[in-house]
């Protein structure tokens, strides 16, 4: 595996950090919203971000 510079580790950290804001936004709203059909468009949103930070994660060296 190619090590990852430190300016590379803190983009993507950075990258993470607003995935998972925004995974849990795209999850809150999606359970307070009381159209069912917006409700799971932001349900798949919120999955979306999952998959893409545990991408980053495995790209930083961790397990997803």
């Amino acid at each position: 595996m190619t090590h990852l510079t430190r300016k590379e580790l803190t983009a993507l950290t950075e990258l993470m950090e607003a995935e998972a804001l925004a995974g849990k936004k795209a999850n809150m709203y999606a359970n307070t919203l009381t159209d069912t059909a917006l409700a799971q468009k932001l349900s798949a949103v919120s999955t979306e971000h999952g998959k893409r930070y545990a991408t980053l994660l495995k790209l930083m060296g961790g397990k997803a």
